[in-house]
């Protein structure tokens, strides 16, 4: 009789313990969770694959295995891979808007010497990835029969803003003396970005710095004085 109350109360201790804190089977489940650190790590891998490889081309797969995050918690935080396109157009859109800003807006420097950094700066963002990230526009330009409507827009928008940055340095130069009271300083800047993209793509064919220098050399040398 004392070995079966003993048991007894045994049991009724483990059953009580069981419902108290009641066993899991397998993994926890992965609830996504609103990590603003896990959506910026999925727009910095879209913006190293999407300035190697374009957008088209790009799967999912391949952004969320350099941040080991699952598909299912891709889609928390973006609808489609269009929505995620879309985040990840306007982050390098401002990234490259402030480096823009950087160097072009540097009373430290005279106008075209801040191009002229500019140019230098880039080339150097170039080399450190050996050459295989291009411009995400440039890179994206190429692929324009292909995109959805509001990409196009927002790439004639986004080159729009780059040229009247430049524009507007050029006329910097133009007031203190650098370039030509003549010189057309919107249809310059223009030319330059024009230039700059074909440049960067040649750059990465080349996997050197050669169509860079080249350009920047030719675009200098014809600017009016």
């Amino acid at each position: 009789m004392l070995e079966l109350n003993r048991r007894l109360v045994y049991i009724n201790l483990m059953t009580q313990t069981t419902s108290q804190h009641p066993r899991r089977r397998g993994r926890p489940p992965k609830v996504p969770r609103d990590d603003p650190d896990t959506r910026a790590a999925l727009i910095r891998s879209g913006l190293e694959v999407l300035t190697e490889q374009g957008f088209t081309v790009s799967g999912i797969d391949g952004i969320l295995k350099r941040v080991g995050v699952p598909k299912g918690s891709f889609y928390y935080y973006f609808d489609s891979k269009e929505a995620f396109g879309r985040a990840v157009m306007e982050q390098y859109g401002a990234y490259f808007a402030a480096k823009l800003e950087r160097h072009l807006d540097d009373d430290s420097r005279s106008p075209l010497a801040r191009l002229e950094a500019f140019v230098e700066d880039a080339t150097s963002g170039m080399a450190r990835h050996d050459y295989r990230r291009g411009c995400l526009v440039g890179n994206l330009g190429q692929e324009a029969g292909s995109l959805p409507e509001g990409y196009r827009q927002w790439l004639r928008a986004t080159l729009a803003d780059w040229q009247r940055r430049l524009s507007r340095c050029l006329r910097e130069a133009q007031r203190v003396g650098e370039l030509a009271e003549s010189a057309d300083c919107e249809r310059l800047a223009e030319a330059f970005w024009i230039g700059w993209e074909g440049a960067v793509m040649r750059a990465r064919l080349e996997g050197g710095p050669r169509p860079l220098e080249t350009f920047i050399a030719i675009y200098m040398q014809g600017l009016p004085r």
